[in-house]
């Protein structure tokens, strides 16, 4: 009998986690007849068992349209490498022993927990350990292998798409390069597809190492044919031909990931350089994150905090939830973890994007 769920969203923010949590919390209460635990900040939220509150249908209403999340998150909580102060040092401890048993003490017959790569890998390890979790995948990067799409994803496009298009009467105007530096990490999805729907004339992402020169040489190209201003976006994690990733900051202890940027300002120096023509660089950060979900994100995001809920009324534990096609479906946790869905340097949409004149720096383009 399951009487009693939890709820928790962990890694960054994006457009419509609130959208999920609103309608498991319906679903739960108004379907099911559960209670419904708030885990705020993460996994912190297990960890120390603190500010844990119930939520009901009042606490959710008017949260569908708003950006963030109204639990809290953190991008820093794995409680298997989590930090913490004694005498006067960081160590480094496994606080899973803990957590189990707050889940006891709580009553939780079921955990849903909201995120990316790395909270989702947390949440399948947690399932190892006996913990009934169930999944849904966030990330604006949409990156996670076993579902079409990730919510956040496509407002973050949309994000871009609408800089791109401001952007470019600025460009225009001053007879500029204007260099928009967009998130993604390991993938060049926001780049890609906000690249083409913004009508960009550059589009770097990490799949396609580039040579600089080629991105100049398009440049020429535009001046000479009366075209003096061009719009290049570029992925966070790009990168030249045998160089490497622009990092920002490093990986600290109990978190693997780095922060990437600056790849932007790399471009733009170099691309004034090389052509001589005044180049300006936007870096969006967490404007693609921020703000409210698009009408599809709030769907999708809606339809699988439902979709998650029926997982836990049928008993089926480690699994995520994901989309396929038109439809939501599930799968386990574990198909979904570990590789990332990069996107494919001789796809479709890249070769389509070539074909209308897009350049992405390939050092050789004789083997499309």
């Amino acid at each position: 009998m399951i009487r009693k769920i939890g709820i928790s969203t962990g890694g960054g923010d994006c457009a419509g986690l609130n959208a999920v949590i609103r309608a498991v919390v319906r679903t739960a209460r108004l379907h099911y007849g559960w209670d419904v635990i708030a885990i705020e900040d993460g996994f912190d939220g297990l960890i120390y068992a603190r500010n844990l509150r119930y939520l009901s249908v009042d606490d959710v209403t008017g949260i569908l349209s708003r950006g963030g999340t109204i639990l809290g998150t953190t991008n820093r909580g794995n409680p298997f490498k989590h930090e913490v102060w004694e005498g006067g040092q960081k160590v480094i401890k496994d606080m899973t022993p803990g957590i189990v048993e707050n889940i006891r003490t709580l009553g939780l017959d079921a955990i849903v927990c909201i995120g990316g790569d790395g909270t989702l890998t947390i949440a399948n390890d947690l399932f190892k350990l006996g913990v009934p979790v169930v999944g849904v995948p966030k990330t604006i990067d949409n990156d996670l292998m076993a579902t079409d799409l990730t919510f956040g994803f496509t407002t973050a496009v949309d994000m871009a798409t609408w800089a791109l298009d401001r952007l470019q009467t600025t460009a225009e105007s001053h007879h500029r390069v204007m260099v928009v530096e967009v998130m993604g990490r390991d993938a060049g999805w926001i780049a890609l597809e906000s690249g083409m729907a913004g009508a960009v004339d550059v589009i770097l992402i990490p799949e396609i190492p580039f040579d600089i020169k080629k991105v100049a040489n398009k440049i020429k190209q535009r001046q000479l044919t009366g075209r003096r201003f061009s719009m290049i976006v570029v992925a966070e994690g790009a990168k030249a031909m045998g160089g490497d990733r622009v990092i920002i900051e490093g990986a600290t202890m109990g978190y693997q990931n780095v922060r990437l940027g600056g790849i932007g300002n790399e471009i733009g120096a170099q691309i004034q350089e090389l052509t001589g023509i005044e180049s300006r660089v936007t870096v969006l950060g967490h404007l693609q994150r921020g703000g409210s979900p698009n009408s599809f994100d709030r769907n999708l995001a809606t339809r699988y905090g439902v979709a998650a809920t029926n997982l836990i009324a049928e008993g089926k534990f480690g699994q995520m939830v994901c989309l396929r096609g038109r439809d939501v479906q599930s799968v386990p946790i574990e198909d979904a973890i570990g590789n990332l869905k990069l996107v494919d340097p001789n796809g479709q949409m890249v070769k389509a994007a070539e074909q209308l004149g897009i350049e992405f720096g390939r050092p050789d383009t004789s083997m499309i």
